[in-house]
């Protein structure tokens, strides 16, 4: 029932200014905190069938290829156990690869046989970066520690509004002061967590901390 409620369309790199914006803006200062042994934590909502997850992890090992050498993990989730088990298989159709480029297609994916369908597989060391788990973000969240940045995009849009606030608040008691947020194309911050967040770009926003106030 949850596979058929809910909306898992989705592409490798999708609004890739975020992937851009991550790539150029914060993983240096996160690949440098990880070599210095702290930890890093990603965590991408609502993941739907693996593609923005694994977009991630590719934008990291572009960065730091020996990223599953240090402290630095991507929590994927998502409410359907069905799209999961797709997601952690990390099996595609070959036209969903058309937004990347073909020495990254080359690098990091195999061609397989499914059923008598040519498909590719993601490779292991992409996988190893990503935790797969269940969860309903109108729940509770199991979460031990901050992330440093989360990816929540087209997917708060379809709650109604008390509850989009609630949720914006509840990722901004999450991410530490500088931690960012990634969110989708028609959607924007809203209620009480937008004194708590300076939006750096489209649809990219920075967490300034409770006691620092809306900044210009």
């Amino acid at each position: 029932m949850l596979s058929h409620l809910t909306t898992n369309f989705t592409r490798f790199f999708r609004e890739n200014h975020h992937f851009e914006h991550l790539r150029d803006e914060v993983l240096p200062g996160l690949i440098a905190r990880a070599k210095a042994g702290g930890r890093v934590r990603i965590w991408s909502a609502a993941c739907s069938d693996g593609q923005e997850p694994y977009s991630i992890a590719l934008t990291v090992l572009s960065q730091l290829p020996n990223a599953a050498d240090y402290d630095f993990k991507i929590l994927a989730t998502d409410i359907d156990p069905k799209i999961l088990a797709a997601a952690r298989a990390g099996i595609y159709d070959e036209n969903s690869l058309e937004t990347m480029s073909p020495a990254m297609r080359k690098q990091w994916f195999r061609d397989v046989d499914v059923a008598g369908r040519r498909k590719v597989q993601i490779d292991d060391k992409v996988k190893r970066l990503i935790t797969f788990n269940e969860l309903n973000l109108m729940a509770q969240w199991p979460f031990k520690g901050n992330f440093d940045v989360i990816f929540c995009r087209n997917v708060v849009i379809y709650f109604d509004e008390p509850t989009q606030m609630k949720i914006w608040s509840r990722f901004a008691s999450l991410l530490p002061e500088a931690g960012h947020l990634y969110i989708g194309h028609s959607e924007r911050v809203s209620g009480d967590a937008k004194n708590l967040f300076d939006n750096i770009g489209i649809t990219t926003y920075r967490y300034i901390g409770r006691n620092g106030g809306k900044r210009a």
